[in-house]
């Protein structure tokens, strides 16, 4: 009897210890340790790297952890471009090659996986990492470097490519493919390695599936002479242009009310730039016709300004009202009735009056530029620019700019060298191997306060 109860005496006591303990007790993970932020390491390759002589059509990689291929149309160079992509494969610790296409004889190919390559844990990149290998019995290693800008605006486009011809024909760009291509950072900087001792032609276009010169749209730029690849070549400038503008789309229209006509005007919250020579009326149905002669200014006094002068355009889609404003006044805008006659017919419904005020000369601030490292022998022509839109565009004769008075805000500045002073920026032509006139962008923006005397000191 005394056993039957000690047993079962323990067995009470040992439940009654396990519901204590798991009602009670804090339930602590393990700690994980530090954040893996190392790449993948490679342990092993078969054939090894930079190998000679090379004569099969599968490469194995092993890494030191698991690994996975990202983006292996955004990432991996194969050089020289193949006609046939290689099939990549990946599983566990490795990476798997399969060359589809022939492979040239006495010709150093290269890998590039660029960001593609990372560890299946936290996506840590291996950088770079390109496998190398010589069909003959040596790996080429010379190189070309180059920088592209975008000619029109002074910025990089990092979608575009650099590409390298070995056929020095011109038309060669126009008809075919590349022979090698190499990606343009945000600096617009690009590096061609492993190539042949010889010269190529070197071009840069958007990275598509032709990857040829077939569209005077495109956006391309072109080094005026071969280029010779060596170990230690000299950085190529290029300037990328479109030849001819792309059209637009035609966007959906606004719904024409073929029996009513309205209109718009350029006045912002009923008030007129001091800056502004126009007051710019925009009808919503297009115009059969305009008469000036219905469109008056008047001053308070309802008396007709009568050096305001009023335009229509040729296409009848817009009516400007020209005047010298004067700082702080009171102004009203008339619009007859029948000022306006749209292609159904449709006249203003009534006579409009619009009181409006000119802004102060407060509202502005005086601007003081000063630049440095601007070439005055090549025609320099200063553009400022608010939300990518040209405000102000004015030839540099010597190194600083005064404006009595400007609008408020940050602007971009850039200096176009305006080669044949016509004052504006002219696109190149691969043709008639006319380069296009080149602007640059200023590395700090302009700051402008009301009432305020502003001054900044810009460099390139």
């Amino acid at each position: 009897m005394f056993k039957k109860l000690s047993l079962l005496s323990f067995i009470v006591l040992l439940v009654s210890v396990t519901v204590f303990h798991t009602g009670c007790a804090v339930i602590i993970p393990p700690g994980g340790g530090p954040k893996d932020s190392l790449p993948p390491v490679l342990m092993q390759a078969v054939p090894a790297l930079s190998a000679k002589n090379f004569n099969t059509n599968k490469i194995v990689l092993n890494f030191d952890e698991y690994v996975e291929v990202k983006g292996i149309q955004d990432n991996l160079i194969v050089s020289p471009l193949p006609k046939i992509n290689p099939v990549i494969d990946y599983k566990l610790k490795t990476v798997t090659i399969k060359l589809r296409d022939s492979l040239l004889p006495n010709t150093t190919y290269s890998l590039n996986f660029g960001n593609g390559l990372v560890d299946v844990n936290e996506g840590n990149p291996l950088k770079g990492f390109n496998y190398v290998f010589s069909t003959g019995k040596y790996i080429d290693s010379s190189k070309l470097a180059g920088n592209v800008m975008l000619a029109e605006t002074g910025t990089v486009d990092t979608t575009l490519i650099a590409v390298l011809y070995s056929n020095l024909n011109d038309t060669a760009v126009l008809k075919t493919k590349p022979v090698y291509m190499a990606k343009i950072n945000n600096k617009g900087d690009f590096h061609f390695e492993h190539l042949p001792n010889q010269r190529f032609n070197l071009f840069v276009m958007p990275n598509d599936y032709l990857k040829r010169y077939d569209d005077s749209t495109k956006m391309f730029a072109f080094a005026d002479s071969s280029q010779q690849a060596s170990l230690n070549p000299v950085t190529v400038k290029l300037l990328a242009f479109e030849e001819a503008k792309k059209k637009e789309k035609k966007t959906t229209a606004t719904k024409i009310d073929k029996k009513k006509l309205v209109y718009t005007t350029s006045l912002d919250n009923f008030r007129q730039d001091l800056l502004s020579k126009y007051i710019v009326l925009t009808p919503s149905n297009k115009l059969k016709k305009g008469d000036s002669t219905k469109i008056r200014l008047v001053d308070t006094a309802w008396k007709t300004i009568e050096s305001a002068t009023v335009m229509i355009d040729t296409a009848v889609s817009k009516i400007y009202l020209n005047n010298q404003w004067k700082a702080a006044d009171t102004l009203r805008l008339i619009v007859d009735k029948m000022a306006m006659t749209d292609t159904f017919g449709n006249h203003l419904e009534k006579d409009d009056t619009i009181k409006f005020a000119v802004n102060k000369v407060a509202d502005y601030g005086s601007l003081k530029i000063r630049f440095s490292n601007v070439n005055l022998k090549k025609n320099p022509v200063i553009q400022i620019y608010f939300n990518d839109q040209l405000v102000e565009s004015k030839p540099l004769i010597k190194n600083e700019l005064f404006f009595k008075l400007f609008h408020t805000g940050e602007f971009e500045v850039r200096v176009l060298y305006d080669e044949n002073q016509n004052g504006y920026w002219d696109t190149g032509n691969y043709k008639q191997h006319k380069q296009p006139e080149k602007v640059e962008k200023f590395k700090n923006k302009v700051s402008v306060k009301a009432n305020w005397d502003n001054e900044s000191e810009l460099a390139l």
